[in-house]
């Protein structure tokens, strides 16, 4: 893996140099954009809308507008420049409980590695500590020309960095609950479905997608037939689709669908 960040975590007095390295990649279809009319490939460049020319990434700059026009150029080097503490340190704020943070702030996520022999006793420390506490290292720190929140945690004995979002980030969605009444029959019946499904071995899970489409490429060259998978229909009756949907899932289990039903 290629490290995408090099600093250092400050917590206390202790210096722990690291490097960031990705944890998660994407995966799909290697779909590429055409002209629909004859296959050709559709190129994105980079026009100046003022000279009409291409502009090669290395003449790329940032840029702020004023509200009278005016505009301010940022090179590589004025953001580099900034007075900014977090751009090369993972700076922990402090240290809170697990529940304590909302999972709609998670966001994307980085491996730590120690930066050298004299980082190994702190990393370990750091890894060892925050297990046996069950706490996080909430943090702040600069990746990618963003200051962002984030949270330390353990994970098979190495550290993870998790960003945050910030809470301004987070949109109000206003009220979208659902003012329906549900019945103690209704409710207790949904707990049974809940049991007969639990466990999910997520290891076990698989993008189907990728697997669809390819059968749609394969149907649309060979001018075959794909096989459309209905979409489920909303439920006329609640209680008799709950109880059809314990049976079904009893059954797919192994086990009776003659269990007591409430």
């Amino acid at each position: 893996m290629r490290a995408i960040w090099s600093g250092t975590i400050s917590f206390g007095l202790v210096a722990l140099p690291c490097q960031l390295f990705a944890a998660t990649e994407e995966t799909g279809p290697g779909l590429h954009t055409v002209h629909a009319a004859c296959g050709g490939r559709i190129r994105h460049r980079r026009v100046c809308e003022l000279e009409n020319i291409e502009v090669q990434q290395t003449d790329i700059a940032r840029a702020w507008e004023a509200p009278d026009g005016r505009q301010v150029i940022l090179r590589d080097a004025d953001l580099e420049a900034l007075p900014l503490p977090t751009k090369h340190v993972i700076e922990v704020l402090g240290f809170v409980g697990t529940e304590e943070v909302d999972p709609i702030l998670y966001s994307r996520p980085y491996w730590i590695g120690a930066s050298g022999a004299g980082a190994q006793r702190p990393y370990a420390l750091l890894v060892e500590a925050l297990a046996r506490s069950g706490r996080l290292a909430i943090c702040k720190v600069a990746i990618r020309s963003r200051e962002r929140l984030a949270a330390l945690r353990p994970r098979h004995g190495m550290l993870l960095l998790q960003t945050l979002l910030w809470p301004e980030e987070v949109r109000d969605p206003g009220d979208l609950s659902s003012p329906a009444p549900l019945t103690d029959r209704e409710l207790a019946m949904a707990e049974v479905l809940m049991d007969a499904l639990a466990g999910v071995d997520i290891d076990q899970l698989h993008d189907e997608y990728t697997a669809a489409l390819n059968s749609l490429v394969d149907a649309k060259a060979g001018h075959g037939e794909l096989t459309v998978t209905p979409e489920p229909a909303p439920a006329v009756d609640l209680m008799a689709a709950l109880e059809e949907s314990v049976r079904a899932a009893r059954q797919n289990r192994g086990g009776s669908d003659e269990e007591e039903q409430p």
